[in-house]
């Protein structure tokens, strides 16, 4: 279970070095949802090596944040997308 630990700590670090570096928003948005996965399954693991459900609501309520700013990120893109495919050019003749 250590090793399992360590592994969704290392994904953990990778996808917050994604997401600090991320190029555009889409991609940070989806290096804080494998930041946020792996931060959910070392708990989890950690839960079950101790026999214990006290963080189990600690798993729901961060499941829920991300979900959240999932959708939230992703209404901002498809709206920004729509501003930019939507604008008239300067090339147009009017």
């Amino acid at each position: 279970m250590i090793v399992a630990i360590g592994c969704f700590a290392f994904a953990a670090l990778c996808s917050t070095y994604r997401l600090l570096i991320g190029p555009g928003l889409a991609e940070r948005v989806m290096a804080l949802d494998v930041t946020l996965i792996s931060l959910m399954g070392a708990i989890a693991v950690d839960a079950a090596r101790r026999d214990d459900t006290t963080y189990l609501v600690l798993l729901m309520v961060i499941a829920i944040v991300g979900f959240t700013a999932t959708v939230a990120a992703s209404k901002f893109l498809e709206q920004e997308h729509e501003a930019l495919t939507l604008a008239p050019t300067e090339s147009t003749p009017q």
